[in-house]
Formats: structure tokens, sequence, C-alpha cells
């Protein structure tokens, strides 16, 4: 009996710096994830030279409801490596409420239609192209989590979950808010690194990579409560 695939994992770090908390987190999540054995490849949106406003003219042309503009090679990548994975990871701090433009920037040019979802002709409804996969979704943020909760309702997460991953048909299997990071110590921010590397380990056991892709067909081109301390921070949030 063969040994089974392994499954694919796709960790997109939101935050513009590497050496940020999240950058950490990232790494943390992946080494865990690799650990268990899946394939895990971590796209740094700070690294890239990624536009995510696509400023160039012969980018924003529009073709028509049954084309696709065209697309920078590094674009058309990123989209095959969301399709290529089993599980996606969000990692990303909270920036005026919600998440930075970078991230935002990849969603708008990567989760698209006819290759996220696709609407159908003479009505509302339409289908989740991405349905099958899975994902994870890790915030910091300086704010404590009631403030998240009571006062922003949770909008970063509730937005990514609901509006665009759900809407794709990708499940979020978890969430994690880590708080006060302006106010952690070494201590608790060692105990979110090793949070991560445990997420990594079990999300790479859960994750089928043998998902069903039924309604996941690429449309051609054509026609947690945050921990609190009081020590000074040495990381980017």
């Amino acid at each position: 009996m063969s040994a089974p695939a392994r499954p694919t994992i796709l960790v997109v770090l939101g935050h513009p710096r590497s050496d940020s908390l999240c950058g950490a987190l990232a790494d943390a999540y992946a080494g865990g994830a690799r650990d268990a054995g899946a394939d895990v490849t971590v796209l740094r949106l700070g690294d890239t030279d990624f536009d995510l406003a696509s400023r160039e003219p012969s980018l924003q042309k529009w073709l028509g409801a049954d084309q696709e503009p065209a697309r920078e090679p590094e674009v058309e990548q990123m989209i095959a490596a969301v399709h290529a994975a089993d599980h996606i990871v969000l990692v990303f701090p909270q920036w005026w409420g919600t998440y930075p433009a970078l991230l935002k920037g990849w969603i708008d040019r990567v989760i698209l239609a006819r290759s996220a979802f696709a609407y159908r002709a003479g009505t509302p409804l339409w289908d989740k192209l991405l349905t099958g996969r899975t994902a994870r979704l890790i915030m910091t943020m300086d704010s404590p989590a009631w403030w998240d909760s009571l006062y922003l309702r949770r909008t970063a997460l509730r937005s990514l979950t609901r509006a665009t991953l759900g809407y794709c048909g990708v499940r979020t299997v978890g969430t994690t808010r880590l708080a006060r990071v302006r106010f952690s110590s070494a201590e608790t921010r060692a105990r979110w690194l090793a949070r991560a590397a445990r997420q990594g380990r079990a999300d790479a056991a859960r994750t089928p990579a043998d998902r069903r892709r039924a309604g996941t067909k690429v449309l051609p081109r054509e026609a947690s409560r945050g921990e609190r301390s009081t020590s000074s921070d040495t990381y980017v949030v």
C-alpha cells in the first residue's frame, strides 16, 4: 500500500515585515506543519514585488464577463498556490480594526471571480470554487480582546471567514487572536510561538490530502482570547 499523499498548506504572511511577530508566528506554524509531514509554502507578501493596486493600464482593461484580464506571472503563481493548497493560513496584524492593505491587495487580486467563485447566469446564486479547503487565521493586535469583540465586533476575522473565505467555499477551522502585543513579555510571546507550532502540527494531521474536488474546478480563462503581560515589546506587531 502506498503512503498517503502529504497535505499541502499555504501560509500567507500579511505583514509587510518578515521580522515581525507575525513573521515569527508564520515560521513557527510552518515548522510545526512540516514536522508533521505537510508540504508547506510560506508566502511573504512584504518580500515580493506584488502590485496590490494593479496600476498597470493593460491589467485594468475590462474584457467582459466571460473573459479575464491579463495578470502578471507572479499573480498567476499566487492563484495557482491557492488552488494547490488543502489548507490556507493567514497570519496578519490588526491595523485600524481590520488588516493591512498588503493582505487586502492579495485578496483583491488573487481571490477572483471565475477562479475562487463563479456567478450563475440569471440568478443571485453563485458557485464556491474553493470548496473542500480549510483555513486558519492568526491575528495579532495591541488592543485587548474585549475591545475587538465588543467595539469592533471582530470585524477583521468576521470579514475574512464569512465575506471572503466562506463565500468561496473555504471552511475556517480556527481563529486565534493574540492581544495586547505591545505589553507582552518574552515568555508570553514564546507561548504564542509554541501554540502556533502546535496548530501547524494539528492542521497537518487533520488536513486531507485527498480532499473532494467536487465543485472546485477552475473555469477556463477563455469565453481566542489574548494573553496579558506587562513587559515591553520586542516585535513589530
